[in-house]
């Protein structure tokens, strides 16, 4: 590891209520990008590369070479720049393998047919590890949210992605295809087994009532002593509480614009042969 440990920023996206990171080793001057959002307005159907160029202007700054991009699941809420970041600077892209599942559900539903085996440059298994200069980078199963939801420790640092809400607002829904209450509970506790200094980094935050502004970095002790759906609970009522509470739940605004985007790692959908390209929105009803 590091002697200083990784260099950490964090990128909000209220429109999405989104996180991203740049997480380095300053002093070999070499960064992982981690969940970035590339814009998007549903109503227009316009695509923008803010989000991502404030991400990589941060890296250009310090001279830091952007290595990875990691994907902490297939996000429905946002679609991600992996691709875009990519293309900029050769980084490579790393989601857990679960996405084999995702996509097996999703990309028929989508008519999505161009998957490549390039999309990703390699998909994780539970305890695989990658360096980052002189730091190692951990990967951490944690599904129950998905089937391909990782967590990524570096140092004293777990990015969770949306395993873990900050302690007064809870959990991740477990309801999209794949999801499973009592994983994703079993996948938590392996997390809060972690030293109780550790920091979390998430990938949202929604404001829980009450609370005036939006935060996004917690700690093991934290979550285990004051989380709202975790303490004091077992298993078996979480499980209870938390398919009640899915069962409450809306569809993402993002779902399909998201999905069909982010399980081709980031990359948008092909060309038609004047130029265009579509995003396809599955009708139900009459």
């Amino acid at each position: 590891m590091s002697s200083s440990g990784p260099h950490i920023e964090s990128f909000f996206d209220e429109a999405t209520n989104s996180v991203s990171y740049v997480v380095a080793d300053a002093a070999v001057g070499v960064a992982a990008i981690i969940d970035p959002v590339l814009d998007f307005e549903a109503a227009s159907g316009t695509v923008a590369t803010g989000s991502a160029d404030r991400m990589l202007a941060a890296a250009d700054e310090r001279s830091w070479t952007v290595e990875w991009v990691l994907e902490t699941h297939v996000h429905a809420d946002h679609l991600s720049a992996a691709g875009l970041i990519r293309e900029r600077t050769g980084a490579k892209v790393g989601i857990g393998r679960g996405v084999r599942e995702v996509r097996a559900v999703f990309a028929p539903l989508l008519g999505v047919s161009d998957l490549e085996d390039e999309d990703f440059s390699r998909l994780f298994a539970d305890g695989d590890t990658i360096k980052l200069g002189d730091l190692t980078i951990e990967v951490i199963a944690t599904p129950g949210h998905t089937p391909a939801c990782v967590s990524y420790r570096i140092g004293d640092a777990v990015f969770v992605g949306d395993t873990l809400f900050m302690p007064d607002y809870g959990t991740a829904r477990t309801d999209f295809p794949g999801g499973d209450a009592g994983q994703l509970f079993r996948s938590i506790r392996r997390i809060l087994a972690l030293p109780t200094e550790t920091r979390l980094f998430l990938c949202h935050d929604y404001k829980a009532p009450g609370r005036t502004e939006f935060v996004w970095e917690t700690t093991v002790g934290q979550e285990r002593d004051k989380n709202v759906h975790l303490s004091g609970k077992s298993e078996e009522a979480f499980v209870e509480m938390r398919q009640a509470r899915d069962a409450t739940l809306s569809v993402p605004k993002l779902l399909y614009p998201a999905i069909q985007v982010n399980i081709r790692g980031g990359r948008l959908p092909p060309t038609e042969p004047d130029g265009s390209r579509f995003l396809r929105i599955p009708l139900t009803g009459a």
